[in-house]
């Protein structure tokens, strides 16, 4: 079996590489380390590029712009995948407001390109497309809530499970980001029900792990972590730190793009994070943190909160289960933590 994985350095790409290469599957990943003209050196993935090719048996990987329609046309041509794992982003809601056209052209056009060569060369294949929960812009916020001492919570009872598939995603504030998401994202449902494409589309909550390469803009656990554990001083945007998030683990999320490709559903629209199990405000994590390794994080409220930012989100898992009852969380919050905390040990 041929995987295709894009942005296949960061965190979701290389979990797909590590996942599919120990299926003795041949995985070619496409990653130009974009991350470092998003957000300079420390956003840098070829640290894990590196681990990745002295690890894995069968993967290989080409340092190419999906922006580059001619040679990823190409390239499919070539390889003809059974399967595309598309992780490619500019990730950052904040960053995308100072490279508008950047932001668009990688996250819309891009996503635009690679679902073309797909139809192009591989029709049958599974398409696989990491999505976000910011095309629901700042609808959740909506949703009446209750302050606790240490979190926002939903009033009331019927949404505790949290934001469902049929939330709104117009006429909604989505940052710059989370509008050329939201293209992306109903641009792969339409190749999945207009052509007849096997597109996936998972809105992610917050993805993270020990590979993730986080920055204050954006993988706001794994750079907490990072503050944490190199003793640097911490700013919260907002919301008096109770704003809550769902936390996934990578390898949670790459498990749910083997069972949807192992029966696809076209254009079909997945939530997929913690789900309330792993939910938690920045201020419970920061607590976490320092109960789990002993680190006390020198923090700030900033009063501003980030514009379009969800006051609590919990990504509502029921559909995803229902129509993949093999899939589940397997990693909690607090392993998640413990397993960030040792790798940021060992830099």
């Amino acid at each position: 079996m041929r995987v295709l994985v894009t942005g296949s350095s960061g965190l979701i790409g290389s979990a797909a590489v590590r996942h599919w290469d120990a299926l003795d599957c041949q995985v070619l990943g496409v990653d130009n380390d974009m991350r470092s003209t998003f957000f300079g050196p420390q956003g840098s993935t070829r640290w894990n590029l590196e681990c990745l090719e002295s690890e894995t048996k069968n993967f290989r990987s080409e340092n190419i712009d999906i922006r580059d329609r001619e040679t990823l046309l190409n390239l499919f041509a070539k390889y003809v995948p059974d399967i595309v794992i598309h992780c490619a982003a500019q990730p950052s809601h904040d960053k995308a407001a100072e490279i508008p056209f950047l932001d668009f052209e990688v996250n819309a056009t891009g996503t635009m390109n690679l679902l073309e060569a797909t139809r192009q060369h591989a029709p049958e294949a599974v398409f696989c497309h990491m999505s976000t929960n910011k095309v629901y812009g700042d609808a959740p916020n909506e949703l009446p809530l209750k302050e606790l001492d240490s979190r926002w919570e939903y009033a009331d009872a019927a949404d505790w499970n949290g934001i469902a598939e049929d939330c709104r995603i117009d006429q909604t504030m989505h940052s710059l980001f989370g509008a050329s998401k939201t293209a992306a994202d109903v641009i792969a449902q339409e190749y999945g029900r207009y052509f007849g494409l096997k597109t996936g589309i998972f809105r992610g909550g917050c993805l993270t792990g020990a590979s993730h390469s986080g920055v204050e803009l954006h993988g706001f656990l794994s750079y907490l972590v990072h503050v944490a554990v190199q003793g640097k001083p911490y700013t919260i945007f907002g919301y008096k730190g109770k704003q809550v998030r769902d936390q996934i683990e990578c390898s949670d999320v790459v498990k749910a793009f083997e069972a949807f490709a192992n029966n696809p559903r076209p254009g079909e629209v997945y939530n997929i994070g913690g789900g309330r199990g792993n939910a938690a405000s920045v201020l419970e994590c920061i607590q976490k943190i320092e109960d789990i390794g002993g680190y006390k994080i020198d923090w700030t409220l900033g009063e501003e909160n980030r514009k379009g930012d969800h006051i609590c989100y919990i990504s509502d898992l029921s559909k995803l289960r229902r129509d993949f009852p093999e899939w589940d969380i397997q990693v909690s919050l607090d392993s998640i933590l413990a397993q960030m905390i040792e790798a940021e040990e060992q830099k």
